[in-house]
């Protein structure tokens, strides 16, 4: 079989006929393509791109018309760009332009492989079929067998009787078997009929219908039912839908029927988008439970996001939260935080910015939730925060201006509002403007700063009991109080070595100085004023107070220092601060009149943290008492994290009582994520109370990652605010490429927030 012919045809198709080996000449002939499967490359046609070119067949012996027919026998090839057919036998009818094969039929077309007994496939249409056929989609690296694969385009087939699996190798972990399966690769979607998933060859759920995505992006479709144990350990199924209503708007609609309770009703909507002013994102969260069976009444709660600009530098948007009564985070959370929220915002506003100056307007209110413990226990009762309807805030500034000068205006008018008709109520207008002269040279800083408060409040209800017994109204009141301030500091550089690498050791002494006169403040009511919290930032800070209610008279020092290890790449490796602040007059404004009195120095701040090494991290902190020579506070935690899905955090915190015996805290908290074997990994967390020697919060879950599915299972235990035991058990089945099935809670979200470092096992999992 050494011939070779090559014949002349009609401009209409250009084909080329060849043995085994061979070259095909003239301008009307495409090269032979070699034999085998090619991959798709880079510079394959795409596809509908083949129909302009020729089409090229090879066998070892052929018979019949070339311009009509041709007969193909033993080893026979046939291609066409990035199609392609091989069998035993073949038949192709030039006028059709069409294919019929028989025999070990392999066949490719754009990276897709099949293989099959019997085919017959029209080049110009891709329409066809193959018979019990083996399959391959390159896209999203799929496989399957069935009993007949319709070809109804060059993007669409149907699968029959068949199965289908992201899985590598002949006997997959998972698979569906599908009575139809149509896969639409232009429209990145499989559609499935009467559908059974199988894993290790056990059915674990069937369904009517199923729709996914073959690359895994977003679908409408049904989500896998979750079954599991309610917050407080009630039988719950959840069904959830999830709608793509387009690729910037979703929704997920989860009907949740609780066994004690009754059916539950819930959505998530999502969307972002722009206009030709500017773009806006948003979203919004309902549940609804119509007559608890266990309250005897209806139950709700809603979260609502949004934020819109308007045009080039004004936004407006909205955050708002609400909930049917105080019992509602404590019956259906889920998480410690969310069974802890008990002020819900409720905020509408608007911003306007220039270059050198913004404007904020705002309403807001509050929904506080008691704590139903609070009816025995005062100390637990939440206070009412007031209202604001409205406030305006109004900030300008500039930096370097007359020579070196910065300058910044911050104005405020609000209006307090309190649904307690006896608790004071009115308006309060603040401005606070300062000045400094920033001087920065290498090694040492210098910046003085003047700022002056002004506050005037028109008020009712302010009535005040004065030493004799006389009641008398301070409804108009007005302060005005300025600020002087020095901050001033040096950098001192040399080096060293931390642990054996070259480094950078800084030492950086700074002093700040403040000034304020006492003005006696005991008739202005604290509308939203509280002492700010204890840190080194607010050591360099002018007033120890937050909210305008209050300015605190001062003569103080800070002193600090701090130094730092810098390797030459730029990492800071280590950071040792230590300040206090020196008062040289006790201050006398106060918020508790419980607070003691002189007062000749703060509480000292000594911190150390950084990242030492490649794998090891640390940060502690330790507020001392010094007057009473004693600790405040403390706290230090490590992690340890030598290579991803590695990873252990410790963390002590301590804080002294201060309100009486029951207050304080002296907690340790323990989390992590280890490989215990090839595939098993284990994730733990346990937060324990030493002052009341009980368990806060545990959780223990492990972890099994395989080629194609990733199964996770765990429980956890936590306290709830209303001081009841919450214990919530879950598992999750990841199948690469479908869906996650799960019973309870979603474990990756919960590892995610119990586990600081954790690292997801899978990343490649689809959505339906």
């Amino acid at each position: 079989m050494s011939w070779i012919t090559a014949l002349p045809f009609p401009p209409r198709r250009a084909v080329a006929l060849s043995a085994l080996v061979s070259v095909a000449t003239g301008p009307l002939f495409a090269q032979t393509a070699p034999t085998g499967t090619p991959a798709r490359s880079a510079a394959s046609p795409a596809r509908g791109d083949d129909q302009d070119l020729p089409t090229t067949v090879r066998a070892e012996a052929f018979d019949g018309r070339p311009d009509r027919v041709l007969n193909l026998h033993r080893n026979v090839e046939i291609t066409r760009g990035a199609t392609g057919v091989t069998a035993d036998t073949a038949c192709y009818r030039r006028v059709e332009d069409e294919v019929t094969a028989e025999g070990n039929i392999n066949m490719w077309r754009f990276g897709d492989r099949y293989k099959g007994d019997a085919l017959e496939l029209n080049l110009e249409t891709g329409k066809g079929w193959v018979r019990h056929p083996s399959y391959h989609l390159q896209l999203n690296n799929a496989q399957g067998t069935a009993q007949r694969i319709e070809f109804l385009g060059e993007d669409q087939a149907l699968v029959v009787d068949g199965t289908y699996s992201t899985c590598e190798g002949p006997d997959p972990a998972w698979y569906l078997k599908s009575s139809t399966l149509s896969l639409d690769q232009g429209r990145d979607v499989g559609k499935a009929g009467k559908t059974v998933i199988y894993f290790k060859d056990v059915p674990i759920l069937g369904t009517p219908s199923l729709s996914f995505s073959l690359s895994g992006a977003r679908r409408s479709g049904w989500l896998p039912p979750t079954i599991g144990l309610g917050s407080k350990g009630s039988a719950e199924v959840m069904v959830p839908y999830y709608f793509n209503i387009a690729p910037n708007r979703d929704l997920t609609v989860f009907p949740r029927y609780m066994f004690d309770r009754g059916l539950q009703l819930g959505a998530t909507g999502r969307y972002l988008g722009e206009t030709s002013r500017g773009t806006y994102n948003g979203e919004t969260h309902v549940e609804l439970l119509p007559n608890d069976r266990m309250a005897h009444r209806d139950r709700w709660w809603i979260d609502t996001l949004h934020n819109q600009q308007l045009a080039p530098g004004w936004s407006f948007g909205w955050n708002a939260h609400g909930a049917s009564d105080d019992e509602y985070p404590s019956d259906f959370s889920r998480t410690v935080a969310a069974s802890a929220e008990r002020q819900l915002l409720r905020e509408l506003r608007t911003d306007y910015y220039g270059q050198y100056w913004s404007l904020n307007a705002r309403v807001q209110s509050y929904q506080v939730l008691q704590d139903p413990a609070s009816a025995t226990d005062p100390r637990l009762t939440v206070p009412r925060p007031y209202d604001r309807l409205p406030q305006i805030n109004f900030h300008a500034g500039r930096y370097d201006v007359l020579g070196g000068f910065d300058w910044a205006l911050d104005a405020e008018a609000v209006r307090f509002s309190h649904p307690t008709d006896t608790m004071v109520q009115g308006n309060r207008a603040n401005m606070v403007g300062q000045v400094s002269y920033p001087v920065v040279r290498p090694g040492w800083f210098f910046t003085p700063k003047a700022m002056l408060h002004a506050t005037q409040y028109d008020m009712e209800n302010n009535v005040r009991v004065d030493a004799s017994g006389s009641r008398r109204d301070e409804n108009r009141i007005s302060r005005v109080l300025p600020t002087v301030s020095l901050d001033t500091g040096m950098m001192f550089e040399r080096e060293a070595s931390f642990f054996g690498r070259a480094a950078t050791q800084t030492l950086e002494p700074r002093l700040f100085y403040v000034r304020t006169p006492y003005k006696d403040q005991s008739d202005i009511p604290n509308f939203d004023t509280a002492v700010a919290g204890f840190n080194y930032a607010q050591l360099f800070t002018e007033n120890r107070f937050v909210g305008a209610d209050k300015v605190s008279d001062a003569n103080q020092l800070t002193a600090a220092i701090t130094s730092r290890f810098i390797e030459s790449s730029g990492i800071e490796r280590l950071r040792l601060v230590a300040g206090s602040r020196y008062y040289f007059t006790d201050p006398r404004v106060r918020l508790d009149p419980n607070e003691k009195p002189n007062v000749t120095r703060s509480d000292a701040l000594l911190a150390a943290s950084g990242r030492i090494s490649e794998t090891w991290s640390f940060d502690s902190g330790v507020q001392y008492d010094a007057q009473a020579r004693s600790l405040y506070s403390m706290n230090y935690g490590a992690q340890w994290n030598p290579a991803p899905m590695k990873v252990v955090n410790a963390e002590y915190r301590y804080q002294r009582d201060t309100l009486g015996p029951d207050t304080g805290f002296r907690n340790v908290d323990v989390s992590g994520q280890w490989p215990l074997s090839m595939r098993w990994y284990g994730v733990s967390r346990v937060s324990y109370s030493m002052r009341d020697r009980k368990l806060l919060e545990a959780l223990v879950g492990l972890e099994y990652k395989a080629d194609c599915w990733v199964f996770r299972m765990g429980a956890q235990r936590f306290v709830t605010a209303s001081q009841t035991i919450s214990t919530p058990v879950f598992f999750q089945l990841e199948l690469n490429g479908l869906s996650r099935l799960g019973f309870g809670n979603n474990p990756l979200e919960t590892f995610n927030k119990s586990i600081p470092g954790y690292t997801r096992l899978n990343t490649n999992v689809g959505r339906p």
